[in-house]
């Protein structure tokens, strides 16, 4: 009987799904949008039982309408979903308020603020390899506990997106070692992954957090009730699941030392492979999914969501015109007639602050340079063009720590505007590749899952697996150009960092 594998993944504002065959072809794949709740300056929140689980049941099921095939022959099922989240539930993993979202949401500023001034900053470095920023789900729970102490107190387990999507197809809590180890210290030992008896009782009870595990390991099976929601058969294995960015990166190829990840999403995110731990407070450097490899890591709060703004208040558009053309092509329209650096005008991308290389959750956005003779198609550009010198801003400091990026590739929705993947490389002056299949996360988390099953060789296989798309070639004049405005750009921020706090 041919076998098949699932992979599922949440996001900001939308839910992929895939189903691939033994030879990692999809054979079918189905996306799920859902909106994103801003009750306050600095709030994020998805009901992740309506939104996460409930995509993902409306996606598995529609996943196996399309294909035809027998839910018995699916052999694995993998999920990912938003990174750093948290998510409080009772023992029938039943959320007990809003999951309070990724870097993004920066509520816990006091929380962070009091663990600075509890742990020295060389002991946050030595446990976190990094100062403490809004990414950080420890800081996290410290809110709910000094906000929300019912829940906080009665809270069953602190959960984030994947550990929850795990835990209700097989009633098991798990989380993998990337995300344990990036996202919650310091309540694991990253030597042990047990819960870390010398941290654990300033956030929460050691039972409440789940257990450690690869990312392939098998978390369980399918249970009863899953599959009555799902439409999976009774039975079927589920691996432990990951975060987005990690699947994604999978997705890709990227999996040996000098690759790296741009992940395009709502935010942009960044993970190059190094065979060593880098200690920089800008970056965030830690273990790898990939067993033998380590990590270095970057975000920025907003891409696919400053597109998003651009279309939905400058642009006025809906997200498909009258004449059938989706939103974001009609906005590129004659972007490519305006010059390198938009004819002096240069944004700082920060709308929803900012996490590295800045760690400021308070970083505002800002357009520099407007003039008269200025559009909102130089708008528009300068905007992508943040990306970019964000990117490159990235690149020096891994340079600087000299680790080599051989290989950059492109995944996720902006991988189909071809213009802003041009920007990138004439900006950073580097080739950017694209996948041949460009789905992102869920197909990572679909491999995964063969992987897991036994039914691929590990993550070596991806060499037959992952075929290129195209590659975009730095032009060296425009690059020339764009290095005046990377230094402008940087400038800024540090110009204008105070004068943000007083707004």
């Amino acid at each position: 009987m041919k076998m098949y594998f699932m992979g599922i993944d949440v996001g900001t504002f939308a839910s992929k799904g895939v189903l691939i065959d033994e030879a990692c072809r999809v054979i079918a794949e189905h996306t799920e949008s859902h909106g994103m709740e801003n009750p306050k300056p600095n709030f994020f929140e998805h009901d992740a039982e309506a939104v996460w689980w409930g995509d993902f049941c409306k996606i598995s099921r529609r996943l196996l309408s399309l294909s035809g095939i027998d839910p018995n022959q699916v052999a694995g099922v993998g999920a990912s979903a938003l990174g750093a989240d948290l998510v409080p539930v009772d023992s029938q993993c039943r959320p007990m308020r809003k999951a309070i979202l990724y870097g993004i949401d920066a509520r816990a500023q006091q929380e962070i603020a009091d663990l600075q001034s509890l742990y020295s900053e060389e002991e946050i470095l030595e446990f976190n390899g990094r100062p403490l920023c809004s990414n950080d789900v420890p800081p996290k729970i410290l809110w709910l506990k000094n906000n929300e102490p019912e829940i906080w107190q009665n809270a069953f387990k602190f959960l984030t997106g994947s550990t929850f999507l795990t835990a209700k197809l097989t009633g098991e809590y798990v989380i993998d070692r990337f995300l344990a180890f990036g996202a919650f210290t310091p309540l694991y030992d990253p030597k042990t992954g047990e819960v870390d008896p010398r941290y654990i009782h300033q956030f929460c009870r050691p039972g409440q957090l789940a257990e450690v595990k690869d990312t392939t390991d098998i978390a369980g099976v399918i249970t009863e009730k899953a599959a009555k929601e799902t439409g999976l058969a009774v039975g079927t294995s589920v691996t432990v699941g990951a975060d987005d960015s990690a699947a994604e990166a999978i997705s890709t190829g990227v999996y040996r030392v000098g690759d790296m990840m741009l992940q395009f999403g709502s935010s942009l995110y960044m993970i190059g492979i190094s065979d060593r731990i880098v200690r920089d407070r800008r970056i965030w450097s830690g273990g790898f999914i990939i067993p033998g490899t380590c990590s270095v890591q970057g975000g920025t709060n907003a891409a696919g969501t400053l597109t998003r703004w651009y279309r939905d208040e400058i642009f006025g558009l809906e997200e498909e015109n009258s004449d059938g053309r989706n939103a974001y092509e009609t906005m590129m329209d004659g972007l490519d007639t305006i010059p390198p650096g938009s004819d002096g005008l240069i944004t700082l991308p920060y709308i929803a602050g900012e996490r590295t290389p800045l760690n400021d959750p308070q970083a505002k956005g800002v357009i520099f340079g407007l003039s008269m003779h200025h559009t909102r198609k130089h708008l528009y550009r300068s905007a992508l063009e943040s990306i970019g010198y964000t990117v490159a801003q990235h690149l020096q400091i891994f340079r600087e720590n000299q680790v080599e990026i051989r290989r950059i590739l492109a995944v996720g929705g902006g991988t189909k505007n071809k213009v802003w993947l041009q920007m990138i490389a004439d900006i950073t002056g580097c080739p950017i590749e694209t996948a041949g299949v460009t789905i992102g996360a869920s197909y990572g988390d679909a491999v995964m899952a063969a992987i897991g099953t036994g039914h691929l060789e590990g993550f070596s296989a991806l060499d037959t697996i992952i075929q290129s798309g195209e590659v975009y070639i730095p032009d060296p004049g425009r690059h020339e150009t764009y290095q005046k405005y990377q230094e402008i750009y940087q400038e800024i921020y540090q110009s204008t960092k105070d004068l943000m706090r007083k707004i």
